[in-house]
């Protein structure tokens, strides 16, 4: 990221705002204060508690206007209301630059403003839900500069560059190291973060009032009158004797520690009525029921909730794992209970927060460590939520099914015409052991379920295991037929489409422990090779994870099976847009020896491309979707390919695009 210090190409700091005229910025201060102190309010430390983040935030900006100059009378012309002038600019950064010094010594500045005070009552913003109980936990765990920034980008809206300037007006020491960290809060949140803190759980200015406790204010009166009386007596005789050692203060009570007490309470634990998943049109883990026969042991429910609520630092004898991506923080919220009972030698317990999929296990013979597991499960589906695990031990996975899977069984990848052999399931949902993939890939044991005519989803599909929680989805497209339109990712349990996956199946055991959610085989083109050699495919392997981020393998099958990737002329993309919906157009190319020992350069592109240019070591122009020159040369050739539009699409592995402008 850009350093924002300074200006770009001025080499000095930025001016700050002008200091406006004291009527100018009280009319701005007026016209904004409701924005002025929801910023201030979101940038103050939760753990003031709610009273006095919100009398805080009340006084920090009424206190922005000390200094701001005498008034002085000139011509100008009103900016139109609402607009952000340099009169709120000034006051934005008074603002921010109060608040996170009040965030930095809360005790120090805030009893420096008598003003506003609250007798007798107090005021705090209207509760949230859950999802607000969650943004709330996560920003009081960042730092206050974070949380300026934060509220900058989201909140006031402004761009990348204005809201480092503004930290930086404001005191903050490191603010670009503060903008990352808040960019990152704000992918993880989602797109929700704006509204929620739009919302009333969020506005200081919108609050409720309580009574203070009233019996306990007549007995403080009382006792004041008392304790006058015998203070003026104990100043003439005073009793020396050792203090006792001072009880260690308790934790104040903050928002977050109530959530989190809340979160680890095995009563709130949320359940689904049975039937719910066959009449809703969100078919998701939030319509799973709980199932097992431990679902009434609180004994084992609390400490598997307790081994989630804990720190990261105090998780002592807890062997705790995460899916790349997977924030292992403890929940803010009562969970959504899965399932609970003992499978093989564990006693098991699936938990669901809305964003994370939680599995807790302990051996039941009380010998070994617990296990917390924790992965993404973001908007799982029929598909990539139709299967949990349970358990691993050496005779496989044991897979808890969604309420929606009517039917289950187990077939080998590898061997396309072997039938699938019918899975046997428990009544709670849990399946008999799924062996696993041998390291030879002499087999790949998959999946194969069929969704139940309830929902309307009636229809089979293939998972497979790659060790994590939930199982990946797999699906295929085939070649481009004559004149046949771009066709969807479909089931690949056709017989066509298991035997393509037959001929991918050795690399999904590439893919374990890579947060996988589901991996899509698509062949995007077919060409006859040189000499009656055959004919063969041309593919792209796209596996997506639950973070957004895919990887992607081209490849290349010759007519006797055998597959050879082709590489990119760079490292691999961490993450792409190709062989999926917004990258339809695909090009790729490699040597070949034929079998005679002729060397020849192929290449081939997806049904959009009119013809294939070749420079490089080979230099040669073909109309249509491929091209096959003979050749002794070696090296990188350059692919570019000519794509409906103004543009030309480049070979696997370069830019994908390249605009044909001067």
């Amino acid at each position: 990221m850009q350093s924002y210090d300074t200006l770009p190409g001025s080499g000095i700091p930025p001016a700050a705002p002008p200091r406006p005229g004291r009527s100018d910025a009280e009319a701005a201060l007026v016209e904004h204060y409701p924005r002025l102190v929801r910023l201030a309010h979101l940038i103050l430390p939760p753990a003031l508690g709610r009273h006095r983040r919100v009398l805080a935030a009340h006084a920090v900006v009424q206190r922005s206007l000390a200094a701001a100059g005498p008034s002085r009378p000139r011509p100008r012309v009103p900016a139109p209301r609402g607009e952000q002038g340099p009169v709120l600019s000034w006051l934005r950064e008074r603002v921010v630059s109060a608040a996170l010094r009040a965030a930095a010594r809360p005790g120090w500045s805030l009893g420096r403003t008598p003003l506003p005070a609250v007798l007798g009552l107090r005021v705090f913003p209207r509760a949230g839900g859950d999802d607000e109980t969650a943004l709330e936990a996560a920003l009081a765990e960042v730092a206050p500069e974070v949380r300026a920034a934060f509220a900058l980008r989201v909140l006031e809206g402004l761009a990348a560059e204005p809201a480092v300037l503004v930290l930086a007006a404001a005191g903050a020491r490191r603010p670009d190291e503060a903008l990352r960290a808040a960019e990152d809060l704000r992918t993880t949140l989602g797109a929700d973060a704006e509204s929620l803190l739009h919302g009333v759980e969020f506005d200081p200015c919108t609050v409720q009032a309580r009574p203070t406790d009233l019996l306990r204010r007549r007995h403080r009166g009382r006792v004041a009158a008392l304790a006058a009386t015998l203070l003026l007596a104990a100043t003439t005789a005073v009793v020396l004797a050792p203090r006792p050692a001072p009880r260690p203060a308790e934790p104040p009570v903050t928002p977050l520690t109530v959530a989190s007490a809340r979160a680890a309470d095995p009563a709130l634990l949320l359940r689904t009525p049975t039937d719910l998943w066959a009449d809703t049109a969100r078919v998701d883990l939030t319509v799973w029921p709980a199932r097992g026969a431990g679902t009434g042991d609180t004994a084992l429910l609390s400490r598997a909730l307790d081994a989630w609520a804990r720190g990261s630092g105090d998780r002592t004898g807890i062997r705790v794992t995460a899916t790349p991506g997977t924030p292992t923080t403890p929940p803010v919220a009562p969970a959504r209970l899965l399932f609970a009972g003992p499978v093989d030698d564990s006693a098991v317990v699936l938990l669901h927060d809305g964003g994370r999929l939680v599995r807790y296990a302990e051996p039941l013979g009380g010998r070994g460590a617990a296990v917390l597991e924790l992965a993404r499960a973001d908007d799982a589906d029929v598909t990539s939520g139709a299967a949990v695990a349970v358990s691993r031990t050496p005779l496989g996975a044991r897979f808890l099914l969604a309420p929606w899977i009517d039917e289950s069984a187990v077939r080998d990848l590898r061997r396309p015409e072997v039938p699938a052999r019918p899975l046997d399931v428990s009544r709670d949902g849990v399946t008999d052991p799924v062996p696993q993939a041998p390291g030879d890939c002499r087999a790949v044991p998959a999946l194969q379920v069929r969704s139940s005519t309830r929902i309307v989803e009636d229809h089979s599909f293939l998972l497979a295991d790659l060790g994590e929680p939930f199982a990946a989805h797999l699906t295929w497209n085939p070649p481009p037929g004559n004149g046949a339109p771009a066709r969807q990712p479909r089931e690949a349990t056709s017989a066509a489409g298991l035997a393509a996956w037959a001929r991918s199946a050795c690399a999904l055991p590439e893919l374990r422990g890579t947060g996988v959610r589901a991996v899509n085989r698509w062949e995007f083109a077919q060409q006859a090779l040189p000499e009656r050699a055959g004919r063969a495919t041309w593919t792209c392997t796209r596996a997506e994870g639950w973070d957004g981020r895919a990887r992607v393998q081209v490849a290349w099958e010759r007519p006797d099976g055998r597959t050879a990737p082709v590489p990119a002329p760079g490292p691999p993309p961490a993450d792409t847009a190709a062989c999926s919906r917004f990258g339809q157009h695909l090009l790729a190319g490699t040597y070949w020896t034929a079998p005679s020992g002729a060397r020849y350069y192929l290449a081939a592109g997806s049904r959009a491309l009119t013809a294939i240019t070749a420079r490089g070591p080979v230099s040669a122009t073909a109309r249509g979707q491929t091209l096959a020159v003979r050749t002794d040369a070696e090296g990188r050739v350059r692919l570019t390919g000519t794509v409906p539009g103004p543009d030309r699409l480049r070979g696997w592995g370069e830019p994908e695009r390249v605009s044909d402008g001067p």
